[in-house]
C-alpha cells in the first residue's frame, strides 16, 4: 500500500472504535506509526519543520544550499549548533515541501525480438601492475535480457563496429532496432527523435540486419535494461579479478557472460536469461552469410628507423621501403602494411600500449661484416699438404681470424716462383718460422740459388 492508502485505513480502523494494539497488529505497523498517523494536527507544531527552527529559516537554508542535504545539515551545525542526522533532516524537508517527491518509475514491456539495447560504461580496471580506464560496451536482448560485453581502451567508431559485430555473433541474430543513447560516435547530427545516424555507423547496421534508435535526452530509463547490467558488472565481475592484458579481460569477461550474467536466474523473467533466450531465438534476424569486414585504411611514410607509426605504436617494416609510401590496414587484431597492392608486413595489433614497437627480424637484420678469411684460405689451396698446414699453424698464431697474415702470404704466393714458395714454406715449417718477413727472406735465398746461379755465371765468363 501507499503511504496515502495506509493513513486512510489506519483512520478508518480508529472511527470503527479499534485500540491502537489491534490497528497495529491488523496492518503490521509499529505502535508509534499509528500513534503519529491518529494524532491530530497541531497548527503551531506544523509551523515548525524541527524543534527551535523556523520552517522559513529551513527553506531559507535550503535554497542557499542549493539543494544539498548535507550543507543544510552544517549551516544548521554552524547556526543553531543542532546536530541532525542525515535521514531525519531529508524527512523534515519532504515534510515541509521544498523536494517533490520522485516521479513513479515506469515499466517497458518488450515482445521476443523486438529490441535490443546498447551503450558504455568506463571502468577501471587491473592490467597486469597498472590501473587503468577501459571502456566497456555493452549489448542486451529486451526480452531475454541475455547480455554480451566486451572491452577496449578507447570507444570510437571503429571499437563500435568491432563490438557489434561481436555481439551479434553472441546472439547469433540481432532485433530489427537497438536503442542507443545521444552518443556522438553513433550519431551524426541531432538528439533524440530528431537524431541523424553517422552513414557509416547506419551501413554497418542495416549490412547486420538492424538500425539505431537515440532515444530522447535525460531518459536513460528508456534503455534501463543495459544500464542495471552496468552495475551488475562493477559489482559481480571486476571485484577481486586481475587481468593481463585487454585479450585476458575480454575472454574473463566472455565466460562471466555465459557462466554467471546469463546462467543465473532473474526475478523478473522468472527463468535465466539462457532460457528465456531459447524462446526469443527463433523471432530473432538471421545474420547474412557474408559478415562485413571492420578495418581501417591510412596513408603512411616509413621512417628512418624502418618503421610506419599507427596509434602512438610503431610497427616495422622492409628496411628497402625506407621513405617510401606504404597503406596500412588496421583490423581488431592485427595489422597489414602493404606497398604497390602487396603485403609487406604482417603484425599484431598493439592494443593498450603506448610508444610500443612491434619489430620482425627478417625486415632489419643485424648488419654482419663478411669475413674473407675463408676467401683467403680457398685462394691459398694447393695440393701440397705443407701449405695447407703452415696457412692452419699460421691462422692460429695470427691476431683476430689471421686475415692480414693470410693477405700477405697470398701476395708472396703470387709474387714468386711457385716452386720457391713451396720450398721456403716447407723450410719454414720445419724451423717453425711463422715471421713472414722471415719467410720472404727464405724465398728470396731459393730463387736466387736456383734461377739466376749468379757465381756459377761470373766463373763461366772468367
Amino acid at each position: 500500500m501507499t503511504p496515502s492508502q495506509i493513513r486512510d485505513a489506519v483512520r478508518t480502523l480508529q472511527a470503527q472504535g479499534k485500540s491502537l494494539r489491534e490497528i497495529s497488529r491488523v496492518l503490521e505497523l509499529s505502535r508509534n506509526t499509528v500513534r503519529r498517523i491518529v494524532r491530530p494536527d497541531d497548527p503551531a507544531r506544523s509551523e515548525d519543520a524541527c524543534p527551535g527552527v523556523p520552517r522559513a529559516y529551513l527553506k531559507s537554508a535550503f535554497e542557499r544550499a542549493q539543494g544539498n542535504v548535507v550543507r543544510v545539515a552544517e549551516l544548521l551545525a554552524a547556526e543553531y549548533e543542532l546536530t541532525v542526522s542525515y535521514s531525519t533532516l531529508t524527512r523534515w524537508v519532504r515534510e515541509a515541501g521544498l523536494r517533490a517527491p520522485p516521479p513513479r518509475a515506469g515499466q517497458y514491456f518488450f515482445a521476443p525480438g523486438e529490441e535490443m539495447q546498447h551503450d558504455t560504461s568506463p571502468h577501471r580496471v587491473t592490467l597486469g601492475d597498472k590501473t587503468v580506464t577501459a571502456q566497456c560496451a555493452g549489448l542486451v536482448l529486451a526480452y531475454s535480457r541475455r547480455l554480451f560485453i566486451r572491452y577496449s581502451p578507447r570507444f570510437t567508431r571503429f571499437e563500435a563496429k568491432e563490438f557489434l559485430l561481436e555481439a551479434v555473433r553472441f546472439m547469433d541474430g540481432a532485433c530489427p532496432q537497438c536503442i542507443i543513447d545521444n552518443t556522438s560516435v553513433m550519431l551524426a547530427a541531432g538528439a533524440g527523435a530528431d537524431a541523424v545516424i553517422a552513414p557509416e555507423m547506419a551501413a554497418f547496421a542495416r549490412t547486420l540486419g538492424f538500425e539505431f534508435r537515440a532515444h530522447r535526452v535525460n531518459h536513460p530509463d528508456r534503455k534501463g535494461r543495459i544500464e542495471r547490467n552496468f552495475f551488475f558488472v562493477e559489482t559481480n565481475f571486476l571485484p577481486g579479478r586481475r587481468f593481463t592484458d585487454f585479450d585476458d579481460l575480454n575472454r574473463q569477461a566472455l565466460a562471466w557472460c555465459q557462466e554467471v550474467a546469463n546462467a543465473r536466474p532473474k526475478r523478473s523473467l522468472g527463468m535465466s536469461p539462457e532460457t528465456a533466450y531459447v524462446l526469443e531465438k527463433p523471432y530473432l534476424r538471421a545474420l547474412p552469410a557474408v559478415l562485413p569486414p571492420v578495418y581501417e585504411v591510412f596513408e603512411r611514410v616509413v621512417d628512418l628507423n624502418g618503421y610506419v607509426s599507427l596509434e602512438v605504436n610503431r610497427y616495422s617494416v622492409p628496411e628497402r621501403l625506407v621513405g617510401q609510401a606504404v597503406t596500412v590496414y588496421k583490423y581488431p587484431a592485427r595489422v597489414d602494411i602493404h606497398h604497390r597492392h602487396r603485403v609487406v608486413a604482417t603484425h599484431l595489433r598493439l592494443i593498450g600500449q603506448r610508444d610500443a614497437r612491434s619489430t620482425d627480424a627478417a625486415h632489419h637484420p643485424t648488419p654482419v661484416r663478411a669475413s674473407r678469411t675463408p676467401a683467403l684460405e680457398a685462394q691459398l689451396r694447393d695440393d701440397s699438404p705443407e701449405l695447407e698446414a703452415y696457412v692452419r699453424a699460421l691462422k692460429q698464431r695470427g691476431q683476430g681470424r689471421g686475415a692480414r697474415a693470410l693477405r700477405r702470404l697470398l701476395e708472396l704466393q703470387r709474387t714468386y716462383p711457385g716452386e720457391a714458395f713451396l720450398a721456403a714454406v716447407r723450410q719454414a715449417a720445419h724451423y717453425g718460422l711463422y715471421d713472414l718477413g722471415r719467410l720472404e727472406k727464405l724465398i728470396l735465398r731459393e730463387v736466387a740459388g736456383n734461377f739466376f746461379a749468379l757465381n756459377d755465371a761470373l766463373d763461366d765468363d772468367a
